[in-house]
């Protein structure tokens, strides 16, 4: 064999093993990506099926619970006639509209549909509220964020005591809930010593 053909036949073969490089490279890159996109997709298909019935339930009260609370803490700052009354409006209203945006967050994650806006009980004592003279309002006000605050934590607590997927979420809740119990238990007995003493002149 001559030199000529030597190198010809090299040449041949290197250009041959190049293109099946090439070949093998291109059909790892094709065999690689459905893999990915297939647990990508499946992840988010999982996680529209984690929620079952109760959690629906719990997430869309606790929506409606929020948006509740930012209507009255609003409310409050308007209608309050105490310092302390008008900031734990304002608290409630920030404090529960960032609750609001992360219950959101987890109700898109799990494939739940966001209400439009709080229940109809919560609309009827809103407007109870609003028709409240100022004298009467700081006092009802209290009342009512008391006893709503204490249905709320158990709710909660229920709910983070579950191997649901939001568990964590309501645990995470429930120190902020407490904050507002206990501003509200202080309001309202501000105001029952206020009104002993308004009752002994």
């Amino acid at each position: 064999m001559s030199r000529t053909t030597m190198l010809a036949v090299g040449l041949t073969a290197a250009m041959a093993f190049g293109a099946a490089q090439a070949q093998a490279q291109t059909n790892n890159s094709n065999t690689m990506s459905p893999p990915a996109m297939n647990n990508s997709s499946g992840n988010a298909a999982g996680m529209a099926h984690k929620a079952s019935k109760a959690d629906q339930h719990f997430l869309t009260e606790a929506m409606q619970g929020d948006m509740a609370e930012v209507q009255m803490g609003k409310l409050a700052q308007q209608k309050g006639q105490s310092e302390d009354v008008k900031q734990f409006g304002q608290m409630l209203e920030q404090d529960h509209s960032q609750h609001l945006q992360q219950a959101e967050q987890q109700a898109q994650q799990l494939g739940v549909t966001a209400p439009q806006g709080p229940n109809a009980k919560q609309k009827a004592t809103y407007e109870r509220m609003n028709k409240l003279s100022a004298a009467q309002f700081d006092k009802q006000f209290a009342r009512h964020a008391v006893q709503d605050h204490k249905k709320d934590i158990a709710a909660y607590q229920k709910e983070a005591k579950s191997k649901g997927p939001l568990a964590q979420f309501a645990e995470a809740t429930v120190p902020t809930l407490q904050k507002h119990l206990q501003a509200a238990q202080s309001i309202e007995s501000k105001g029952a010593m206020t009104g002993s003493k308004a009752g002994t002149k």
